[in-house]
């Protein structure tokens, strides 16, 4: 089973595995009745035993004969692991969430922060951009600039590190090591969309260009080798090619002065940081392999001091030569594409790509998030509209999980404020609606990460940890606060307490682990604004004002644009109470409103910002 295509399957048997054994992993191995209650579980198994672990052909038998003989102590053992499964999803309410939490979860993630490498813990370091989201938000309600310290100082090394492909762009998995050299090699469509969002955000911060540049070179991966012809993002890029991991991105130093002179070599060899024997080891054997990963020790300004070189022409250098390897690693034996189309990361890219042509002001940006969209809409929807989770080759199948509806609708949020085509939050409003339908739990509220309607599983679960990704019910309560912003409809903002009070009891027991909740927490907390922008349709006065708002780091907001060339359009219909909002005197107008309680419009850009300090 390919737990991508069954996420829902891979949740409930990896809680199984934990339960059972107090770990998880991949491959995850069950064994089940008939029935599907779970009595066995484990990691990988080899085929044969070995080193003391017991192999497949040896467990089989075992298992077989325990079946026939002992079937009924199988039977009652499964039956108290499917009681304590249940036991463990019944949620207790806690009552609403308040702005202490935020400063627990900075705390925690501070107490873990790896003051000289940058990233959480020690190795393996995963990015969990859901972390830097928050703690940017944490820095800006706070004030707290160690906050911003935290993120600025992962994200340099990120990008400077072997996590970071120098020569094709884009993130590996996670590192091995603390120092985000060694990575494992593979290539996440998620971990590009989020990890490009916190490079965006982090940019509008602090307006430095390493930021925005991260992003536009991430947008350039996935636009290059992740988005198929017709719009969708392909899963993941493996790690192995020719059955070795890395192969594909590593060089050796004979490679490269067979394709450069010995003083563009030792000028690639310095900047790079590469070593005759290899610039780490191999993790079996701990011997130094002679391959190298290229990576950065200091920033371009810095190399560029060492070097006594212009910056400009350090860069202009280092492009020629980024360049040259590019076409010759191209020649190689690609890793395996996984061209799988999924709705969830999808909805993710989406979103990533709609903020990245705001923020950076790029129209191609907007033209692949529309494209995303439209691939969703007419490949990954059935017959009345519900959506399906993958597509691949022509077949789109798998009943949509909660986090397809609520990632792809965080899209369509998204890429409305990019474009202000009405269209994208009429359909973000009709998906939301199904998944309440469908997901809402009536009795305590949340979401069930499967629907109604869904196959008969052992237990329906509900996601509220983030993980690799951030659980669905926490971004589906960020869309439910922002929907009701961009509507008035205060039921949409019930929906939002209620999950708020779902899992406030969790929550507080350990906030760090619940950074996405805690950023839509953030914006439910206040304060938080609604921004109709009124004004003539492509007017450089109408331009202007929307590009501050779109390059100001404000997360707590949403912005509607109404033309005043029209008397009427759809976003009178969406949103009603922007149709009482007129332009002044044919100029751009901005209503800054906070709780749907309006201040006076103005046309001066200055004064609307100052409205939302």
């Amino acid at each position: 089973m390919d737990r991508e295509e069954r996420p829902d399957l891979d949740h409930i048997y990896m809680m199984v595995c934990q339960m059972l054994t107090g770990s998880g992993g991949w491959p995850l191995t069950i064994l089940m009745t008939p029935d599907k209650k779970p009595f066995f579980a484990a990691t990988y198994i080899p085929k044969e035993s070995r080193f003391g672990r017991l192999g497949m052909m040896e467990l089989i038998p075992r298992i077989q004969t325990v079946w026939a003989s002992r079937r009924n102590e199988v039977l009652d053992s499964a039956e108290k692991i499917l009681e304590a499964l249940k036991g463990a999803e019944r949620v207790r309410t806690g009552g609403d969430l308040d702005a202490s939490v935020f400063d627990q979860a900075y705390r925690d993630l501070n107490a873990h922060f790896d003051k000289e490498f940058g990233g959480f813990g020690s190795a393996p370091k995963f990015p969990t951009p859901h972390n830097f989201l928050f703690l940017l938000r944490y820095w800006k309600r706070s004030g707290e600039n160690k906050a911003l310290e935290v993120v600025e100082k992962t994200l340099e090394a990120m990008r400077s590190g072997g996590t970071f492909d120098q020569i094709g762009f884009g993130f590996h998995r996670y590192s091995t090591d603390r120092e985000w050299l060694v990575p494992h090699f593979e290539k996440m469509l998620y971990d590009q969309a989020l990890l490009a969002m916190a490079y965006l955000e982090t940019y509008q911060v602090t307006l430095k260009e390493t930021y925005g540049s991260t992003a536009r070179e991430v947008f350039s991966y996935v636009l290059r080798t992740m988005t198929s012809p017709e719009g969708g993002f392909f899963s993941a890029e493996d790690a192995d090619s020719e059955g070795e991991e890395g192969k594909f991105y590593v060089w050796t130093l004979d490679e490269i002065g067979r394709v450069f002179g010995k003083d563009e070599t030792d000028f690639i060899t310095r900047v790079f940081n590469l070593e005759v024997k290899g610039n780490f080891s191999d993790e079996a054997s701990g011997k130094k392999t002679g391959a190298n990963i290229l990576h950065l020790k200091k920033s371009i300004p810095e190399i560029a001091t060492d070097l006594k070189m212009p910056i400009d022409k350090l860069e202009d250098r280092i492009a020629k030569i980024r360049n040259r390897l590019f076409e010759i690693r191209e020649k190689r034996v690609h890793p395996h594409l996984d061209d799988k189309i999924l709705t969830d990361w999808n909805g993710l890219m989406i979103a990533a790509l709609a903020r990245g042509a705001r923020i950076l002001n790029e129209p191609a940006y907007r033209e692949a998030a529309g494209r995303g969209v439209d691939f969703v809409l007419n490949n990954l929807c059935d017959p009345d509209g519900r959506l399906l989770h993958r597509y691949r080759e022509g077949e789109s199948k798998i009943m949509a999980h909660l986090d397809d509806y609520a990632f792809f609708v965080w899209g369509l949020i998204e890429l409305y404020e990019a474009t202000f085509e009405s269209r994208y939050l009429k359909r973000a409003l009709e998906l939301n609606e199904t998944m309440l339908e469908h997901f809402w739990d009536e009795r305590v509220g949340g979401f069930f990460f499967t629907p109604n309607d869904g196959e008969d599983l052992i237990v329906r679960k509900k996601e509220f940890y983030d993980g690799a990704i951030p659980s669905g019910n926490a971004v589906a309560l960020l869309n439910l606060l922002r929907l009701a912003r961009f509507t008035g409809r205060t039921d949409l903002e019930r929906k939002a307490s209620k999950i708020d009070n779902a899992f406030s009891d969790q929550i507080r027991q350990s906030p760090a682990n619940f950074t996405q909740f805690l950023s839509a927490l953030d914006f439910g907390v206040g304060p938080s604004y609604e921004v109709g922008i009124v004004g003539p349709a492509g007017a450089k006065d109408t331009v202007d004002m929307i590009h501050a708002l779109n390059t100001h780091y404000i997360p707590n907001k949403v912005v509607l644009f109404r033309t005043s060339d029209q008397d009427s359009t759809e976003i009178d219909t969406l949103s009603p109470f922007i149709k009482s909002q007129v332009s002044l005197n044919g100029q751009a107008t901005a209503y800054v409103c906070l709780n749907h309680a309006c201040r006076k419009p103005t046309t001066s850009i200055k004064e609307m910002m100052d409205m939302l300090k």
